[in-house]
């Protein structure tokens, strides 16, 4: 059984956003400057829309943490949403309907099935709380597993591999730099793909289109072992699959080789173990993307996640109106042209949640002191198994 647990609540327009935090070990020290940077990085990034300009999100913790250390309590936070005050009507909890209902129901948002499933006639009932301002609160959560995971040695990054067919060169991206030479607004390490990738971008929002990408999240630290082979929901490469697919416009992940595997033979894919000077086995390699059987297997964590076109276009698409059941163009709300970077945060903090949850259900305690103790434990033994020779 999982130790952490999150839940998140509220809607895009609301008066603020909410989530909840549960299991995670009393006396880890945190910050609100440090989840108050991860929630400004997912506001970043070239081909953001006008709302980025009215939100600056800020965390508020209601319960959990004191004095700047965790209790091992739930941990509540809070960001208000500023806009809440140009939406008070149409968003009042026990007020009269006021606006007009949105029934032009957007393609490839969860406009319609939304509708249907929960017997509703506004689609604004579905598409306030489907979208993707949700993250802000996923962000949130894993910037207090990020910090535990510092505080066990582990650092996440992430960055932006391709913008709508317009690729970085990966072989002169260095994993090392990953995280340190990133730009702000793009979140790449390719200064020159990502001046092409911006001109895209600009083309796209002048045509009133949007564009999609990939971006890949690195992992370094990890112990051997997270994870499990015994039974299908204990395998953390499932996990992170999972993980990653819940996030709004993911349409495809994959590990290290990850699509690749298909096309080669296991010579080429597999990673050849050798025996070091120091007694101890290692790799040339890491195609697996640090993962093996389901577990991690001590080599840095590679995970690409694939994001769509944002739906809602400019230029809009066409579909129907769920009210006089006529043809006509989908509703506008306002959007971002690409939102690749500021997803790449929400990767990173989807990913630094279930391995933070993977440590602590591994090495279960209830104080950051016990965890710290486990693992030490944990790590001695692993020495030992070398040792023998």
């Amino acid at each position: 059984m999982s130790q952490l647990r999150f839940v998140t609540g509220g809607e895009s327009h609301g008066a603020a956003l909410s989530a909840i935090l549960d299991g995670m070990p009393a006396g880890l020290r945190l910050t609100r400057e440090a989840i108050d940077a991860q929630l400004a990085r997912r506001q970043q990034g070239y081909g953001r829309g006008d709302r980025m300009k009215i939100e600056t999100d800020r965390v508020e913790v209601l319960s959990g943490v004191r004095f700047g250390e965790t209790l091992g309590s739930p941990i509540t936070l809070q960001v208000v949403n500023r806009d809440f005050a140009n939406w008070t009507e149409r968003m009042d909890p026990f007020g009269d309907p006021a606006g007009p209902k949105v029934t032009a129901v957007r393609p490839g948002h969860a406009d319609l099935t939304g509708v249907l499933k929960y017997d509703r006639d506004d689609a604004r009932d579905i598409l306030e709380r489907s979208s993707a301002r949700e993250t802000t609160m996923r962000v949130a959560v894993g910037a207090v597993c990020r910090q535990l995971l510092a505080a066990v040695g582990v650092t996440v990054a992430s960055h932006v591999t391709e913008i709508g067919g317009v690729s970085v060169d990966r072989a002169a991206i260095r994993d090392e730099d990953i995280g340190v030479t990133n730009s702000s607004d793009m979140n790449c390490c390719d200064p020159a793909a990502e001046t092409r990738m911006k001109a895209y971008i600009n083309q796209a929002k002048a045509n009133g289109d949007t564009l999609g990408g990939i971006f890949e999240i690195v992992v370094r630290g990890l112990p051997v072992g997270l994870g499990s082979h015994t039974q299908w929901d204990r395998r953390l490469d499932g996990q992170l699959a999972g993980t990653l697919m819940s996030i709004q416009a993911i349409k495809g992940v994959e590990i290290g080789a990850g699509f690749a595997c298909a096309h080669l033979p296991g010579s080429e894919i597999h990673d050849e173990l050798f025996m070091g000077e120091n007694g101890q086995p290692y790799r040339k390699t890491n195609r697996a993307g640090g993962l093996e059987g389901g577990m991690t297997n001590g080599e840095t964590l590679v995970v690409r996640a694939a994001m769509k076109p944002i739906p809602t276009l400019m230029a809009p698409l066409r579909t129907v109106d769920i009210a006089t059941r006529n043809e006509v163009s989908a509703s506008k709300e306002r959007s971002d042209t690409c939102a690749v970077p500021a997803a790449s945060v929400v990767g990173e903090a989807m990913v630094s949640f279930v391995l933070a949850d993977a440590i602590c259900t591994q090495f279960h305690a209830d104080t950051m002191t016990d965890l710290a103790a486990s693992l030490a434990a944990y790590h001695a033994r692993l020495e030992r198994v070398w040792q023998k020779g």
